[in-house]
């Protein structure tokens, strides 16, 4: 029994530092991610809050004000939520998810839900699980998130959007604040919080701020989506090489106590092979021994009567 546990025990070590190589082969791509994603994000941000700059500007005009963006629309809202297309990523989607949840069941009036855009495969999966309708959805973009996937997604949200119908859009995605801080969190785009009549700038505009929100909501909004989706991508990548040096660790543990149970296991049986060789041999001892003394037995032979 003893050397058959050995051989178990061989096979685990050997399928744990596997599992470990792979584990840190996706811990070093991970962190080679993170650097591209987050020079990404610093290139995204200044023109995403340039962008919101100049539509908040525009809220201080009384033409604009009336305009759906700010006053809002109609009855209808849209959720946007962003997850991954891949796990193995600690509670990065989990959180995320959660927080949509919370803002659907927030949103749900009367038995009618908001209408959900699902980007990312584990976002999509989730909400096919739970029975919740997606109208739109996108996979294969949250690793490597490009422009073009963002006006994609746009364009989708825009048929809703031009519809008329809807009077709200949100946001549900993760934050990236740094390396040691990604929060998921839902936020409303539609209708836009205007800045206060105390830090206003008077402008002029030309053409009208009406037709100039018309042409410029679908632009602001690619820019926020793009920098959500590559702050999404960022802390995807943390939490990825997060869990998998987690788990490289813990194999590291695990193969050490399955090596001190191999040793354990191997002593026992050098220990009962020890034990059946002196056995053995003592055995033969005494068997010898036993010849031995018969072999000295004297033999008396009787005289015949006379």
């Amino acid at each position: 029994m003893p050397a058959g546990q050995e051989r178990v025990l061989r096979r685990r070590i050997r399928s744990v530092q596997s599992t470990q190589k792979i584990t840190r082969a996706m811990e070093l791509i991970a962190s080679s991610r993170i650097v591209r994603a987050q020079q990404a994000i610093a290139t995204a941000r200044p023109y995403s809050e340039r962008m919101r700059g100049v539509v908040a500007e525009l809220s201080f005009t009384p033409e604009a004000r009336s305009h759906w963006v700010f006053a809002g629309g109609g009855t209808d809202k849209v959720v946007i939520v962003l997850g991954g297309d891949r796990g193995l990523s600690g509670a990065f989607n989990g959180s995320v998810l959660r927080a949509a949840d919370d803002l659907l069941r927030t949103l749900s009036v009367g038995g009618r839900g908001p209408v959900v855009v699902a980007v990312g495969r584990k976002a999509v999966g989730h909400f096919h699980f739970r029975g919740q309708p997606v109208a739109e959805h996108f996979e294969g973009m949250s690793d490597r998130p490009r422009f073009e996937d963002a006006q994609a997604v746009v364009a989708a949200v825009s048929r809703f959007l031009e519809s008329g119908s809807v009077g709200e859009l949100h946001l549900v995605s993760t934050r990236f604040l740094s390396m040691g801080s990604q929060r998921a969190e839902a936020r409303r785009l539609v209708p836009i919080e205007g800045r206060t009549e105390d830090n206003a700038t008077a402008f002029e505009f030309e053409p009208g701020p009406a037709e100039i929100l018309d042409r410029l909501l679908p632009r602001w909004l690619e820019a926020e989506i793009y920098t959500a989706m590559l702050e999404s991508a960022a802390s995807f990548h943390v939490a990825q090489q997060r869990a998998m040096k987690a788990a490289t660790d813990n194999a590291d543990k695990l193969i050490k106590t399955l090596r001190r149970a191999m040793n354990r296991a191997r002593q026992d049986a050098i220990t009962t092979e020890i034990m059946e060789i002196v056995g053995g041999a003592e055995a033969l001892r005494q068997d010898d021994a036993g010849q031995e003394a018969s072999s000295r037995q004297e033999i008396y032979v009787y005289p015949e009567a006379s």
